[in-house]
């Protein structure tokens, strides 16, 4: 169950400016006052989100446990909950933070200075590669699905970071079927769905696929082919024949 987020709820207090004041120790010999470091609140509150991730992605919202949280950031629980009301509004700030990483990321690769082909081919490296190299990302969405999305539904912010994404793909298949080189009637999201599901796909299922087929799915020389057979494969169905 969560706090209420306010000066009770963390066992301290601001000063006027919204900071977290400083608190001065009394020297026993000298009677001066030597000051204690102030916490730093954005530091605080990424640590928090950082180790919070961590906690989810292993353990699922219903396992995860905010005592280990704190724990493991050094700070009491109660200061968890001055930062964020609830466990729920904690997981929810998680989200946003893992799905802003990888839209950040997204925002360098510059697809509009590439030809169509190069760019699809960019575009399918760079998804592949951020969900292998990010296996917590891709337990956490697992985990949303499995309560239904209801924490992404109900937050501004993600649907906000959605729309770059598809801008961005919208716009490289206007350009390529203006040049001839990909075919008319492709919808961004169809197709950033089945990227998606294609690149999610061999790391959210790694282990039940190994075991049944005795398949190597996880090795460099495996990921690359992987990798390269999305891309052909992606290429093949948007092109103009």
């Amino acid at each position: 169950m969560g706090y209420g987020g306010g000066e009770a709820a963390c066992g301290c207090h601001e000063g006027p400016t919204g900071q977290m004041p400083s608190v001065k120790k009394q020297t026993a010999r000298a009677g001066k006052t030597t000051p204690i470091k102030r916490r730093d609140r954005d530091r605080t509150r990424q640590e928090i989100l950082d180790i919070a991730f961590a906690e989810f992605a292993e353990n699922g919202l219903s396992g995860g446990n905010t005592d280990a949280i704190a724990a493991r950031a050094n700070i009491t629980k109660r200061l968890i909950f001055y930062y964020f009301n609830s466990k729920e509004e904690l997981f929810t700030a998680v989200l946003e933070m893992a799905y802003a990483k990888m839209r950040a990321a997204e925002e360098d690769l510059h697809l509009e200075a590439l030809e169509p082909e190069a760019a699809i081919r960019r575009l399918v490296e760079f998804t592949f590669d951020f969900h292998h190299a990010n296996p917590e990302f891709v337990r956490l969405v697992s985990i949303e699905n499995i309560h239904r999305g209801r924490h992404i539904g109900a937050s501004q912010r993600l649907k906000e970071m959605t729309q770059p994404s598809i801008s961005q793909i919208a716009k490289l298949l206007a350009r390529g079927v203006a040049s001839g080189a990909i075919r008319p009637g492709v919808d961004p999201i169809e197709l950033h769905m089945t990227l998606n599901a294609l690149s999610f796909f061999s790391v959210a299922n790694r282990h039940t696929f190994e075991a049944q087929f005795a398949w190597d799915m996880s090795s460099p020389k495996a990921k690359a082919q992987r990798r390269s057979e999305i891309a052909d494969l992606l290429w093949r169905y948007l092109r103009k024949v």
